[in-house]
């Protein structure tokens, strides 16, 4: 049955995230699945894969880790979702406060986009300026029209939204000092994440919040990735920087819809109501604080302290790259296949002949870890990646780059089967 069909007929894009529509994958990917367990999981046949993906890098623990799962069952026989705030909406705002010494007060949402374009909202309203700046090398910020269009895929957006945001580099600070210096008390605030494949250097998130703060600008960090995975508090902590806002999905309720902005009192409270200045119509959903994800984000907590989830992540990671490159090596492809970034988060890279970054053999290599059980479109590894799980992955990944060093050689074309992933962002599909 091609489920890509049924999918497409009535989802645009095949899907809810476009990361993970049909372009993104090779033909041999599954097109459907029916569940998950720990780091596995299994298409519609009841085919079973090591998974790589873990849902976008949400699932952090492992997929339907117990104890998380019944403290979301738990909150959704108490009901799920109340008249007025629940106990564990307060339990859950005290422990990311209690948390994170830099979240003075958080409002939760459903998905990552709604509190990012929540903090330039606030921002925009305590400092009275409109233009914001984000990171042109951190590929995904919000759905938006403030982000969205500022790349490729803009269409439906108006221009005078465009205009209103712009971009620097990340790691070269001369880039944001230039638009500091351009536009002169014009900018709200500046947006990025602590930390990609590529990671700060020379105090350069150090640079960036003096830069903001010199010139009255709100510094926020996206940790939708790096928050639970760098750190239990998150790459700021990690990187030793604290902004005046940061925002956190992903890997905080092990899979479960919940997202959070957190930041200063001074401007979180403008979308409150202890203040006798304009009201900032903030994050008001209905479903924002459904006591389901809440009261995993709670049990996620108390799991990473237990399991020593993100010394699991890192010990992992160091092995993959180590092992996967080792492979490569041997195999006379350290030019063409490597694997970088942080333990915490690590990406491989493929290149052709001439050095320049291969999409076609990207797909090549992810279409081959699939003939052997491995679905790994990136790299994102959970606590319940182990040594069994290590040791899969590797066998994979040797099979796998033999079929790889002949398509460098011969041409990809010769053993891809179907078609190449593309960027999400382009003009045309």
């Amino acid at each position: 049955m091609n489920y890509n069909n049924r999918l497409n007929l009535v989802i645009p894009g095949g899907a809810h995230t476009y990361s993970r529509g049909m372009d993104q994958y090779p033909a041999n990917a599954p097109q459907i699945l029916d569940k998950g367990a720990g780091a596995y999981i299994w298409d519609e046949k009841g085919n079973k894969y090591l998974d790589y993906g873990m849902a976008l890098r949400a699932v952090t623990v492992g997929y339907a880790y117990n104890p998380i799962a019944q403290a979301a069952v738990e909150q959704i026989k108490k009901g799920n979702n109340l008249t007025r705030p629940s106990l564990i909406e307060l339990e859950a705002a005290e422990t990311l406060v209690d948390l994170i010494p830099w979240v003075d007060m958080v409002k939760f949402a459903k998905n990552g986009s709604t509190v990012t374009t929540a903090a330039l909202k606030l921002a925009r309203a305590y400092t009275g300026r409109d233009i914001v700046v984000r990171c042109t090398q951190h590929p995904f910020f919000s759905y938006d029209d403030w982000f969205i269009g500022d790349t490729p895929m803009d269409s439906g957006i108006p221009d005078t939204t465009k205009s209103l945001t712009l971009h620097f580099n990340f790691n070269e600070i001369t880039s944001l000092t230039d638009l500091f210096t351009k536009y002169k008390d014009q900018i709200a605030a500046v947006i990025l994440e602590p930390a990609t494949t590529e990671e700060p250097q020379n105090n350069f998130l150090q640079e960036v919040k003096k830069l903001c703060h010199d010139n009255g600008t709100v510094f926020i960090l996206d940790e939708m990735i790096t928050g639970f995975r760098w750190d239990l508090k998150g790459a700021c902590n990690y990187y030793h920087i604290e902004p005046d806002m940061v925002t956190y999905g992903k890997g905080m309720a092990n899979g479960f819809s919940v997202c959070a902005l957190g930041g200063k009192k001074e401007i979180m409270e403008l979308g409150g109501l202890g203040h006798d200045k304009e009201r900032v119509f903030l994050i008001s959903t209905t479903h924002g604080a459904e006591m389901s994800g809440l009261g995993a984000f709670v049990e996620t907590v108390k799991q990473y302290k237990e399991l020593d989830v993100v010394g699991q992540i890192e010990r992992t990671g160091k092995k993959l790259i180590q092992g996967m490159n080792t492979i490569a090596r041997d195999l006379g492809l350290e030019d063409y296949f490597k694997v970088v970034g942080t333990p915490f988060s690590p990406n491989y890279m493929t290149y052709n002949n001439n050095g320049q970054v291969s999409l076609g053999l990207r797909t090549l290599f992810s279409q081959e870890m699939i003939n052997n059980n491995v679905l790994m479109p990136w790299i994102a590894i959970s606590w319940s990646h182990k040594e069994l799980e290590i040791e899969q992955t590797l066998e994979a990944t040797k099979a796998a780059l033999k079929i790889y060093k002949k398509g460098v050689e011969q041409g990809f074309e010769k053993y891809l089967v179907g078609s190449v992933i593309k960027p999400v962002f382009r003009k045309y599909n």
